[in-house]
């Protein structure tokens, strides 16, 4: 086994027809068969209205869905938008709510599945399994055997196996459809007339009820971009696939639903009245009534193949889905493990079908299950079109990808309609938002206690990596530099372009003058200034920031850089210091370090004019994965990305630490280097009685020590022993941190 991220370890294999059946299998079929009965009951005709209304909807939130995954083709969907365009905390949010959508999903087909099989078993007499067919447990053990059948095959494939399924349900759906037309023209007028009238029997409200508990039915090419990390050519096929799905489903939602009100009720009833005496299987029995028992299996056959794919196409989403938040350590690291024979995230598939398997048990409900996920999507859908809404407006890296037309009108309109459905439905079935927010809570409460700060490093460093990350986000991040020696200008820059992105970065240069009645000395003093702040622009420029210049006046230079930094809000404060020991600089820094909200950052050049770029070997001590691991990360990606060094990991334990308890964090910590540098990297794990010592002796052997020194309390110093010892004892560049 091996862990990986998923556009890079698993090959880009699925083509268009295979992202199309990814779709089609989990939109056609499936939602209209298990939901139509409570469309037609609460509007009657006019669901075909709130059918075709849901599917103006969803052509909108397809754009906007098409336009985000061919410009970002990685797995995740939903989720791997946010987590660019958002805070690491609200795409949590997200990514965890859109997993759950996917299996409440996947628990409404397979009920759908259970009762759809029961119901046809049932039809066949078979002496002697009476009570087995209409044992109210059968249709729940025929779900759980579906879940484990895929669990089985998902595990061994990339999810394409469901073209088969797709073809055969497509085919039943237009003899169907084809039936019901025949019919239609040879039926007079006014017996059609009549099945239609009332039309909306319902009225308004009724097709907006219609629309917000089916809109499940047009959910599935979402589901294209949870895969798009495993999708070929993704700026053509992501596009094209999402809108071929929808043209698909709704090529067989309008004509049905119009055959089964018109042709498929007897004469002077109705489809709404049908459907009251019978809701799930309403579309069997109209079938019935215009094709005999023939249409009757057919919609039985249908709806079984219809389940199966719609069961297969979440199941595979939701474990795409969990498998990139496992990759981000927003969900458990286990889940991101990949198999090399198959190359597919087993752990998170069983992970998945588990899930849904449990739910299956606990809420064997199909209506509550299509509430809560026709609740749930609606509401991504709403976050998706902001989203691409503020990723249009941050500007997209270049490329020539998808683009949807008419920005922003109609993404601004899909997001009304979606939180408009999305309130409706909440208030209409009040159990599906509770469960929504069931759910939110307990992910909010893992989140917290257990993915938060391992998320932080690795988005860190992934900022490092791609700076185009925070541009997406429309963050703006200011460090405070305070510069003084034109020789060091290069290297601090270097070390401020690592906390503050290039382009989107902003960096404010502190020149202070310290005032003096002596004229030589003021002259001398100004023209210092204006040296050292040229040097530094020029270092700037190169890094390509765009950094701020502000001169003052002050008497003492320290007070001065901790105002400085309250006034303008400053998210970090890098100082470059040559002598940490010196009592009265050690003094003034812990004041600042107490002081100011900013992070600070210190560091310590071995010589003038050294270059942090020369550092061939870096040392990063680990004491543990804590609050200031992002700035390390961010800080060992910047190097790494611009000179490639060789990078140790290390942390230092108990001299009498056992063997298995070391070989524990060995794997945790080479995991947790390798999502921080793409490149290879060094992790050793040391037993020692004496922590300062093994440091020293370790820096002697590097050129730049990267060190963490965690929050210090109100009365305690950020500067201890060991990074005082390190600077005193030691001829190495070094970096402390410290993060508020």
């Amino acid at each position: 086994m091996n862990t990986q991220q998923s556009s890079s370890s698993s090959a880009r294999r699925i083509g268009f027809f295979g992202a199309l059946s990814i779709g089609v299998g989990a939109m056609v079929g499936g939602g209209i068969l298990a939901l139509a009965g409570v469309a037609f009951a609460v509007s009657g005709p006019s669901a075909i209205v709130a059918f075709a209304l849901n599917g103006l909807i969803a052509f909108i939130t397809a754009l906007s869905f098409a336009e985000m995954a061919s410009a970002n083709p990685q797995s995740g969907g939903t989720y791997t938008y946010a987590k660019k365009a958002l805070s690491l905390q609200v795409a949590f949010g997200v990514g965890w709510i859109v997993w759950f959508a996917s299996l409440v999903a996947a628990v409404l087909y397979a009920l759908g599945f259970g009762a759809f099989a029961v119901f046809a078993l049932q039809q066949i007499p078979l002496s002697g399994f009476e009570t087995i067919q209409n044992s109210t447990l059968l249709p729940v053990i025929l779900a759980l055997a579906a879940i484990g059948y895929f669990s089985f095959t998902l595990s061994r494939g990339t999810g394409e196996g469901g073209a088969f399924i797709n073809i055969g349900k497509l085919l039943v759906f237009a003899i169907l459809i084809a039936g019901g037309l025949a019919v239609f023209v040879q039926t007079p007028f006014s017996q059609i007339t009549q099945s239609l009238d009332p039309f909306f029997s319902g009225g308004f409200s009724g097709v907006i009820a219609a629309m917000g508990y089916t809109f499940i039915a047009l959910q599935g090419f979402d589901l294209i971009g949870s895969a798009a990390g495993e999708i070929k050519d993704p700026e053509k096929n992501i596009p094209k696939a999402m809108i071929g799905t929808l043209v698909v489903g709704l090529a067989v939602y309008l004509p049905l639903l119009f055959v089964m009100s018109t042709v498929g009720v007897e004469p002077g009833g109705s489809i709404a009245g049908l459907s009251d005496r019978n809701p799930e299987t309403v579309l069997a029995i109209a079938a019935q009534n215009y094709l005999g028992a023939f249409g009757f299996w057919l919609v039985l056959v249908a709806g079984i193949f219809s389940m199966l794919s719609a069961l297969q196409a979440n199941l595979f989403a939701a474990s795409r889905i969990s498998l990139r938040m496992a990759n981000d350590r927003t969900l458990n690291h286990q889940l991101s493990t990949i198999d090399e024979t198959y190359g597919t995230p087993t752990i998170s598939i069983w992970t998945t079908c588990g899930i849904v398997a449990l739910l299956v048990l606990i809420l064997p409900d199909v209506a509550a299950a299509g509430a809560a996920s026709s609740l749930i999507f609606l509401i991504t859908f709403a976050l998706a079109h902001l989203i691409m809404i503020l990723m249009r407006n941050r500007g997209y890296k270049e490329s020539d990808t998808f683009r949807a037309p008419f920005f922003p009108a109609l993404p601004i309109a899909g997001m009304v309609a979606c939180l408009g459905l999305a309130i409706f439905q909440a208030i209409v079935v009040p159990a599906a938002g509770l469960i929504s927010l069931f759910w939110l809570i307990i992910g909010g409460v893992l989140f917290v206690s257990f993915f938060v700060r391992k998320a932080q490093a690795i988005e860190a460093s992934e900022q490092a990596l791609d700076p185009n990350l925070v541009r997406l986000r429309g963050l703006s991040p200011l460090v405070l530099l305070p510069i003084s020696n034109p020789a060091n200008a290069e290297s601090m820059v270097f070390v401020a372009n690592s906390l503050a992105p290039p382009v989107v970065g902003r960096v404010l240069l502190l020149s202070i003058v310290i005032p003096s009645t002596e004229e030589d000395d003021i002259d001398k003093r100004l023209t210092s200034s204006r040296d050292v702040t040229q040097y530094a622009l020029k270092a700037s420029f190169q890094a390509g920031l765009r950094p701020d210049t502000l001169t003052t006046i002050a008497e003492h230079p320290w007070e001065e850089i901790e105002r400085v930094a309250k006034v303008h809000n400053c998210r970090s404060l890098l100082l470059g210091l040559s002598d940490l020991n010196d009592i009265q600089t050690n003094e003034n820094l812990e004041k600042l370090v107490h002081h100011v909200k900013s992070d600070v950052v210190v560091f310590r050049q071995p010589h003038s004019g050294w270059k942090i770029t020369d550092a061939r070997k870096i040392l990063i001590p680990v004491a543990g994965l804590d609050s200031n691991d992002p700035l390390r990360a961010r800080m060992a990606a910047s190097l790494w990305r611009a000179s490639q060094p060789e990078i140790t990991f290390v942390q230092i334990l108990p001299e009498n630490t056992p063997e298995e308890t070391i070989k524990k964090n060995q794997l945790r910590l080479g995991r947790f280097a390798s999502r921080i540098i793409p490149g290879k990297t060094n992790v050793r794990i040391i037993p020692s009685g004496d922590v300062t010592r093994e440091l020293v002796q370790l820096s002697l052997d590097h050129d730049l020590v990267i060190m963490g020194l965690g929050k210090p309390g109100v009365h305690e110093k950020a500067f201890g022993k060991i990074p005082l010892t390190l600077a005193e004892q030691t001829d190495s560049a070094l970096i402390f941190i410290s993060k508020k």
